[in-house]
């Protein structure tokens, strides 16, 4: 990234690229090169074992992986424009619970995946066979979890956001400005949640997934929008005790 930011200012994602020597790009040129080279992952893939059904699935999973960094970058620098409060920044940046998150959802995933998903099909395929056949290579999964992983995490940060958002609307007060402001930064989350929306075409005869994303993208619905209502109340209620004094 062009910008020098300090630990706990970021995403994780965002402060990898600063961990590598000698490698400095703008935003813009990482998400590029982030959907370019999991595209042409997939597409080298699909060509090699012959599994062209897995590229449209694969592809929407790639789009809403790229769709959710662009999000992530335009939510975390509306925050840091902000005047946040320390701990606030701490809490979202720099406690890397995003990351815990996104590692408990990707184990249950593949628990789903490889367990459950299994012996729950009773003779249909299950959806790795619907994807890759009876027999899936192995350079295909592998590719495949290093998508989701990406997909996964993202989700999880969208959940860690919306949290730690209406903890900080029930916690602190700010001014007409800047409350607008968060309220803004907290509608890009709502945004966030609804892109996951575009994989759930492909679970849906895998009512397990298809809950668990639409009730993912419901929960941060009903979270992000009592922490817009609660910070709009105190923005008013400050206004009103002003008015009476």
């Amino acid at each position: 990234m062009t910008e020098s930011l300090e630990y706990g200012e970021t995403w994780v994602y965002e402060s990898l690229l600063g961990t590598i020597p000698g490698v400095r790009v703008s935003s813009r040129t990482a998400i590029g090169i982030q959907f370019l080279g999991f595209e042409a992952a997939i597409l080298v893939v699909a060509a090699i074992y012959d599994l062209w059904a897995a590229v449209v699935p694969g592809t929407v999973a790639v789009v809403v992986a790229t769709v959710g960094s662009w999000l992530m970058l335009r939510f975390s620098r509306a925050v840091r424009e902000l005047p946040t409060p320390t701990a606030y920044r701490r809490l979202l940046f720099g406690s890397s619970i995003d990351v815990v998150l996104g590692v408990i959802a990707f184990v249950a995933l593949v628990t789903y995946l490889f367990v459950v998903d299994p012996r729950s099909s009773e003779g249909d395929p299950s959806l790795l066979v619907d994807l890759f056949g009876a027999d899936p290579p192995a350079l295909a999964v592998g590719l495949a979890l290093l998508v989701l992983w990406d997909v996964v995490y993202r989700i999880g940060t969208c959940w860690w956001a919306s949290v730690v958002g209406l903890w900080r609307a029930v916690t602190y007060e700010f001014g007409p400005e800047s409350t607008r402001a968060y309220q803004r930064i907290d509608a890009i989350n709502v945004g966030f949640a609804a892109v996951q929306l575009l994989i759930a075409p492909f679970v849906v005869d895998h009512a397990v997934l298809l809950l668990t994303l639409v009730g993912h993208v419901v929960a941060v619905v009903i979270v992000t929008t009592l922490s817009i209502t609660v910070q709009g109340r105190r923005k008013t209620m400050e206004a009103a005790s002003i008015d009476h004094r």
